[in-house]
């Protein structure tokens, strides 16, 4: 089978379905730095940069599986405030481009990623009508990556596209659960006294409580609704495109590493990432799971 990636990013769906043997032949996406990560990792794939409401579908190969993830800060209820104003129509539009692509290829298949908002957006009921004439199925899944085996809570919703009699729901395995444990490197880092000038009143109340709750070893969030730090026991809570955990160990604290956000996003440890740690932050906060799209390509090939 062959696929395409649309709103390719950090690569994670592309790395997901080479993981389940699927050979992805075009990628695109509009920001050049993620052009080129993305690139850098899959030298075989050809690359597009471009906005994909202007795409010329005529010029991208032939294809079995449709893979996108339009954009979702337009729907996330993390945007506070901003969700459902209209500075984010032209990002909620994106999704159309699935249409457009949809309807030039007509592929056996498609997977669309996105937040669960997404079936909350004005105009989904007009987008689910669009690919439903075009003769595809919708069967929605939403999936914590934490259930297959990434090291790390993140709800998504999958909605698996098939041009079947009925909606493809699929069979996905349960795999066990990853520890953050797993994932830090102790020996490693920039770690700084947690007792020390300028630090926060916040930040020290966290870390007190967290202590309180968990020992000396343990997360502990920067923003968000995890007050009381997190045990390095369970999986990470949801990465995001900015810093949002240190790692606390006795006296001292850090930052999480951008090879550790790698590791809890489930991209292999070679994969290769921007050199400037924020960028790095930037596109793993917004990129799709790779073992979550290996088990969904896989239980979608099984299923075929």
């Amino acid at each position: 089978m062959r696929a395409i990636d649309l709103f390719a990013g950090a690569g994670g769906f592309s790395t997901g379905a080479r993981m389940a043997g699927i050979d992805v032949v075009w990628a695109a996406n509009h920001w050049p730095v993620a052009v080129e990560i993305h690139a850098s990792n899959h030298p075989g794939t050809a690359h597009v940069c471009q906005d994909l409401h202007q795409a010329n579908w005529s010029q991208v190969p032939a294809h079995d599986i449709l893979l996108a993830s339009p954009c979702c800060q337009g729907h996330s209820r993390a945007r506070g405030k901003a969700f459902n104003n209209p500075q984010h129509d032209a990002s909620r539009s994106t999704a159309w481009a699935v249409v457009s692509a949809l309807e030039h290829h007509r592929p056996a298949f498609g997977v669309v990623e996105n937040v669960r908002e997404f079936l909350a957006w004005n105009l989904y009921p007009a987008w689910r009508i669009a690919v439903q004439a075009l003769g595809y199925q919708i069967a929605p899944h939403l999936i914590d990556a934490a259930n297959h085996g990434v090291p790390q809570h993140r709800e998504r919703l999958f909605l698996v596209l098939s041009r079947s009699a009925r909606p493809l729901m699929l069979r996905l395995p349960d795999r066990k659960h990853v520890p953050a444990a797993d994932i830090i490197d102790f020996s490693a880092g920039s770690w700084s006294p947690i007792e020390k000038a300028g630090r926060a009143a916040a930040t020290l109340g966290r870390i007190a409580q967290g202590r309180r709750a968990h020992g000396d070893r343990f997360l502990t969030a920067y923003y968000g609704n995890e007050a009381g730090g997190r045990s390095l026991g369970r999986p990470l809570g949801t990465v995001t495109t900015r810093d949002r955990y240190a790692v606390i160990d006795g006296d001292r604290m850090r930052m999480l590493r951008a090879d550790e956000y790698r590791a809890a996003m489930g991209f292999p440890a070679g994969y290769q990432l921007p050199g400037q740690h924020r960028l790095a932050v930037h596109l793993l906060g917004n990129a799709v799971c790779p073992p979550v799209a290996r088990d969904i390509i896989v239980a979608i090939r099984e299923a075929a």
